[in-house]
């Protein structure tokens, strides 16, 4: 499972021109699944996401988790953080989920955010996306549940 995990200070996903899900201060999370993830890989990175100390204190250091400032958090589904770029120019997607496994976990990962107390709101699985993401930093995290 991979998360590319943006701090903001506001997220927005639309399709077909309406707004689906918007966020103020928090994390945009692009997450992708590939076929051996589950909810143990999904479990280790949402709680890794609660906990991690990405938000400044008062003193400017990042000390704070999103937990600790009251931030939302945006999960937008990408299987193609899951392109395999090294032969070719066009991108294979082989290495992602099929979607029968992917929604649900996805569905799953915002789900283990909500307990740990993260509000969270999702785009829409399978959907052309816009995504509108006003990065804070700017701060971007690569995460893998290998």
């Amino acid at each position: 499972m991979r998360v590319v995990l943006q701090r903001v200070s506001q997220g927005r996903v639309s399709v077909g021109g309406q707004i689906v899900a918007e966020i103020g201060g928090g994390l945009v999370l692009l997450v992708g699944i590939g076929p051996a993830d589950g909810e143990p890989q999904a479990r280790l990175l949402a709680e890794k996401i609660a906990h991690l100390r990405i938000f400044e204190d008062g003193a400017g250091k990042m000390n704070l988790s999103i937990l600790d400032v009251g931030g939302q958090a945006l999960v937008v589904s990408q299987f193609t953080l899951y392109a395999d770029t090294r032969k070719g120019r066009r991108p294979s997607f082989t290495g992602a989920a099929a979607p029968e496994l992917a929604r649900p976990l996805v569905e799953r990962f915002a789900e283990m955010l909500r307990e740990l107390g993260v509000p969270t709101l999702t785009g829409e699985f399978g959907a052309h996306m816009l995504v509108d993401i006003t990065n804070d930093g700017p701060v971007t995290i690569w995460l893998d549940s290998n």
